[in-house]
């Protein structure tokens, strides 16, 4: 779901509320834990011809993470089937059939990705009996074909690459190149996973136009063939579960229960921007689907990042989320104005900004300066603070209990008041010489906090996102859902 330099949500294949087929959650995969799930086939079906579709939003891949993967089906290091990201500045996708120690099918899309806080569909197309040399590889993103290629390379008539063959091993979230997997871990979310076998089918079996022209998900009522599946993540405990009837089940590797998460296509939440941080990336590093910022180690500098979404600080509901400093005295946090540049990494304020710093202080933040006012009771590691903002004024809780008295049910003292215009949640830290700092963020999607909680299952106002604690009456989450209702 972008957001505009005009602070507006603009709707799209990235979260609509307008699908009537709800999708639940999504699975989270994360490069750094090297998580990915993995099936190695027993039986060899159709090397010829199939459809994979899946839904994704992306973390680090396709940014800051020069090659990762969505599927891949590896034999040995000359034989394998991959369908990556690049962040090449030439092409994104990469639709690559390599076998005998040579490509034989390749498409590099110059279409590129680079929204974190959009949700995507892809749909790879591999049918070599056509007799259309184009038509053997395709591809398709948001219901529109790509046509536009920096490399497009046509297999041969009847080829046979790896994927559906015997004792190959299929994979979802990594890629294979020079011989290694490693460092080629896709980073982001996946929703409803399918992989039909024996079959070519289109984007419309998986989703459709509606009457706004935006690309919404729709129910898969086909067939799967042998070695299909169908993987949405519906049970925590066994997210590479098979849903497809044919018991193609997928082990996790690097995933807990905790990587189940809310964000859906049909329910976008907000997270933090890796294209909207101080310095980008290179001064403060992303993880865990864009809801953890982590600094460096000795570098003594402060690190700020924004949301993807904004909102109207005068809406008479309210917005909530909540943030975590994973190590005491690290968080800088609070809401800023849209249009405002986030800070220079020397910089322990900015205009625009108002909030609370934890840093060896806990004191309310205004614009420019920390005011005298210590917000009391102070912060500790694992301590929860939670944000509300109605009516232009700004509460703050941690632990449940709103600082100076507080009071967003009947807007008594509030920390901040008389704002106007279009802001939204900003996250910073300090670098310590010593360990990384780190401050996690649920914005609705993760009640866990990466797995460091325990989820209380509070809910917003339309009953949408999975809070520690109770959202003020009327109080909603930073998801699509709510943003448009």
């Amino acid at each position: 779901m972008p957001i505009f330099k005009d602070g507006l949500i603009r709707q799209g294949a990235s979260g609509s509320t307008d699908s009537t087929y709800f999708i639940n959650q999504s699975i989270r995969f994360n490069a750094t834990d090297t998580s990915y799930m993995s099936k190695t086939i027993s039986s060899t079906s159709s090397r010829t011809t199939w459809t994979f579709s899946t839904w994704f939003k992306l973390g680090t891949s396709s940014i800051s993470i020069s090659f990762s993967g969505l599927f891949s089906a590896v034999w040995n290091s000359s034989n394998f089937v991959n369908i990556a990201f690049s962040n090449s500045s030439t092409y994104c996708l990469d639709f690559l059939l390599y076998n005998s120690n040579s490509t034989i099918g390749r498409l590099n899309a110059k279409k590129l990705l680079r929204d974190p806080s959009a949700w995507y569909h892809l749909v790879a197309v591999l049918d070599t009996t056509n007799d259309q040399a184009n038509e053997r590889m395709r591809l398709y993103i948001n219901g529109e074909r790509l046509t536009d290629f920096s490399t497009n390379t046509t297999p041969s008539k009847d080829a046979t690459p790896l994927a559906n063959y015997a004792t190959a091993v299929h994979s979802l979230g990594r890629v294979y190149n020079a011989g290694t997997y490693s460092g080629y871990y896709y980073d982001g979310y996946m929703a409803e996973i399918h992989f039909v076998d024996g079959y070519a089918y289109g984007p419309e079996n998986f989703g459709e136009f509606e009457e706004n022209g935006i690309w919404i998900p729709k129910a898969y009522e086909g067939s799967y063939g042998t070695n299909g599946f169908y993987i949405d993540g519906r049970d925590s405990s066994d997210l590479g579960d098979d849903e497809s009837g044919q018991n193609n089940d997928y082990t996790t590797s690097g995933h807990t229960a905790d990587d189940q998460m809310l964000d859906s296509p049909t329910n976008n939440f907000a997270v933090l921007n890796p294209v909207d941080t101080h310095r980008r990336l290179s001064n403060g590093i992303l993880r865990n689907g864009n809801l953890e910022l982590r600094g460096d180690v000795g570098s003594n500098n402060y690190r700020y990042g924004r949301a993807t979404f904004g909102f109207d600080v005068t809406d008479s509901n309210g917005w909530y989320w909540e943030t975590m400093d994973v190590v005491d005295g690290s968080g800088i946090d609070g809401v800023t104005e849209i249009e405002t540049a986030l800070p220079s990494a020397s910089t322990l304020a900015f205009t625009g900004a108002r909030g609370r710093n934890a840093i060896t202080t806990h004191m309310k933040l205004e614009n420019l300066t920390y005011q005298a006012v210590d917000l009391i009771p102070t912060t500790n590691a694992f301590d929860i603070i939670s944000y509300c903002v109605k009516n232009g004024k700004v509460f703050i809780a941690v632990n449940g209990t709103y600082v100076l008295s507080g009071n967003p049910a009947t807007e008594a003292n509030p920390l901040f008041s008389g704002l106007t215009g279009t802001f939204a949640p900003f996250a910073g830290l300090y670098d310590s010489t010593s360990y990384y700092y780190k401050t996690y963020w649920n914005f609705g999607a993760d009640g866990t906090f990466g797995g460091r909680k325990t989820a209380q299952n509070n809910r917003d106002a339309n009953g949408f996102g999975n809070f520690f604690y109770a959202p003020p009456a009327g109080a909603k989450a930073l998801c699509s859902r709510s943003l448009g209702a």
